[in-house]
């Protein structure tokens, strides 16, 4: 063959594969054998091999995987990837359809779709080529797994359109491929996956995107999170574009006109769930329209506009072998159930939380006893309740210790809490624990350093507390079990990089009693270094929104120890950062005389010129905060149409209340 001629075969190549893998594994309609698709993929890679000059990032060759990474790089969510609400009951269904309807009127319809169970992953085109592929993450930040993404036939190289946009999706093991992975590993004498989640989680988060090819992996593409160039009016009009760009949909979605459509809907994918070639968890139940979403806005961890119908827990009998006790990092004594290993839900459960002491005693549980355990959200196990007409007499009462398991200090159980703890600050297990928070995602999120590696590095007396993390020495490293050089070089940069983190990150991993993730950028935000925190009076911290007495104690009682005044002290000096990097609130000096500065607002009822989000921006530009909720510390209420409890909780509490016109007057 010419040369000329071979160039050509390449592109004709590469539309046929495009072609007959888009009808392969998005329609579900072959056009060709396998032997045939397989027989013509061979041709390409030899001819690309011939002419490397020819190299192609949307070629179908790519499926078969390139070169190992070091590690995934960081991704930054153009918006952020939510986590949506549960609803378990028709009950909950029709709280969440009044809610929708206090919020944008009686003229709602609904989209239905199946909840994969799988991981969650965000693609970005431009110009209709495929740039980046990324997970969730903590929903803002996720990691780049394009080089695994692109190893998946379903998902397009190159749609029909040269369009920017940015989707979400499902990427997932089909139950087909799950079994053939895990009978591999068993002739391999290797451990098998417990569900196809867990194999389709671990298969992307592979390095080495060849191994990701293996896996057989699809995806189901759900929304659209950026589009330019193109107005879409209603959710179902966007899953119908995403059918013509190329992407897999799902083909079960359904548009309701009311809620009891919704709850028909949900009732027929509970008997019919078993009969689909891969797993689902649920329904995510969205409002059509996409200016009724945008109305609704976001909650600051999921929307307003969509749940998630979590199907009914399955519920299996086992036996209670034992209780084991473990200490977490702020000394509260656990018990959690040791089980006689049973399938719950596709996964072996032997483990189950017991949660205190009192719970134990209100159950009657007793070691031996027969039991009825099922998983919460089809996530996490807990025992129902015993089965005590299975009793035969050998069952045996377990009595709570009096000392620590880990440090034997005297337990004690503090005024108006049920659970029990260790109040000993040098006690091991809580040293380790809170190591392991402040490395976890959604506090410094150090990369390789999770639970495994700080419990070797604890072992073998290297970290004591959090500065020894950034003191860690390369020759110390190398030393430890299944840590090579790339490993420890990749660590250590991981741990260098955090020391540039924001201070609410680092707030949150100090783990002070009652500071959450939300509560953390809240104080980071206020007082902008830990410095000026750590000096705040009870006073001052209780005036800052959404900080309570007890929040206040907490903070204060921490920061009041010279303990902590030192680890701060040392963290700074190793080069951590410990000032508020985000964006900040307006100065006084930018919002003037502005009649929300310093004010904190509470948005509520239907606004017919602004949208909820439009009006949120507006007036934090202005120097006001934007609350959800009235209590005492709020100083105005925006009521627009149908407002409901918010306004008849501001007028029992005498706070002002502007309707939408007079919102607009101010801000004109």
């Amino acid at each position: 063959m010419e040369p000329l001629n071979e160039k050509n075969r390449i592109e004709e190549l590469r539309k046929l594969l495009e072609e007959y893998g888009h009808h392969y594994y998005v329609l579900d309609k072959p056009l060709v054998s396998d032997a045939e698709f397989d027989t013509l993929m061979q041709e390409l890679i030899k001819l690309e091999g011939k002419y490397p000059e020819l190299y192609s990032e949307d070629s179908p060759s790519i499926r078969v995987g390139g070169e190992p990474l070091p590690f995934f790089e960081k991704v930054e969510h153009r918006t952020p990837m939510l986590s949506l609400g549960n609803a378990f009951s028709d009950v909950d269904l029709r709280d969440f359809d009044r809610r929708v309807k206090q919020l944008v009127g009686e003229d709602v319809s609904y989209i239905c779709e199946l909840k994969i169970d799988g991981l969650a992953v965000s693609l970005s085109y431009e110009g209709g080529k495929f740039v980046r592929g990324a997970t969730r993450g903590d929903g803002t930040i996720g990691e780049d797994i394009t080089a695994n993404l692109k190893t998946i036939p379903a998902i397009p190289l190159r749609l029909r359109e040269p369009v920017t946009i940015e989707v979400r999706g499902e990427a997932f093991m089909p139950k087909g491929s799950f079994e053939s992975l895990n009978q591999l590993k068993e002739q391999a004498g290797e451990e098998k996956f417990a569900n196809p989640r867990n194999a389709a989680a671990g298969s992307l988060r592979q390095l080495d995107p060849k191994l990701a090819a293996k896996r057989n992996l699809s995806i189901f593409i759900y929304s659209i999170g950026h589009l330019e160039g193109r107005k879409l009016n209603s959710h179902m009009e966007g899953l119908e574009y995403l059918r013509e760009l190329g992407f897999r949909v799902n083909n079960e979605s359904k548009h309701c006109s009311n809620i009891e459509e919704v709850i028909a809907y949900t009732e027929e994918w509970v008997e019919k769930r078993a009969t689909l070639p891969y797993d689902i968890d649920g329904i995510v139940i969205k409002v059509d329209r996409l200016d009724q979403q945008k109305e609704m806005g976001f909650t600051a961890k999921s929307p307003r506009w969509a749940t998630a119908f979590k199907f009914p827990a399955e519920e299996v009998v086992t036996k209670l072998e034992d209780i084991e006790l473990s200490i977490g990092r702020t000394g509260v004594v656990t018990p959690t159930a040791l089980l006689t290993p049973v399938t719950v839900a596709g996964t072996t459960v032997k483990r189950a939380s017991l949660h205190n002491e009192d719970l134990i005693r209100e159950k009657d549980l007793k070691l031996g006893d027969s039991v009825v355990i099922k998983k919460a959200g089809d996530i996490i196990p807990e025992v129902v309740n015993v089965l005590a007409e299975l009793r035969d007499g050998s069952e045996r009462d377990f009595l709570m210790p009096t000392h620590c398991p880990a440090c034997e200090s005297e337990l004690v159980r503090l005024e108006g809490e049920v659970a029990l703890r260790c109040i000993n600050p040098q006690c091991p297990a809580q040293i380790r624990e809170g190591l392991i928070h402040f490395v976890s995602r959604n506090a410094m999120n150090i990369d390789g350093l999770g639970e495994k590696v700080i419990s070797q590095l604890f072992a073998h007396d290297l970290v004591r507390d959090v500065a020894d993390i950034y003191k860690l020495k390369r020759e110390e490293l190398l030393q430890l079990e299944r840590m090579g050089e790339k490993s420890v070089d990749n660590l250590l940069e991981a741990i260098e990089k955090t020391k540039d983190n924001s201070l609410e990150r680092l707030l949150f991993g100090l783990g002070i009693r009652f500071v959450g993730a939300k509560a953390a950028k809240t104080l980071a935000m206020e007082f902008e270094t830990i410095h000026k925190l750590a000096d705040a009076t009870e006073e001052e911290l209780v005036a800052v929104n959404e900080i309570g007495e007890k929040m206040a104690a907490s903070i204060k009682r921490y920061f009041s120890t010279s303990e902590v005044l030192d680890l701060v002290n040392e963290l700074e000096s190793l080069g951590v950062n410990v000032t508020y990097k985000g964006p900040k609130l307006p100065a006084e000096s930018e919002v003037g005389d502005s009649p929300f500065a310093g004010k904190t607002v509470v948005l509520t009822g239907k606004l017919e010129q602004l949208t909820r989000g439009e009006a949120k921006e507006k007036i934090e530009s202005l120097g006001g905060k934007v609350t959800g909720s009235v209590s005492k510390k709020t100083d105005l209420v925006i009521a627009g149409e149908d407002a409901g409890s918010k306004r008849t909780k501001a007028e029992e509490l005498n706070i002002e209340i502007w309707d939408e016109a007079k919102l607009v007057e101010v801000l004109t």
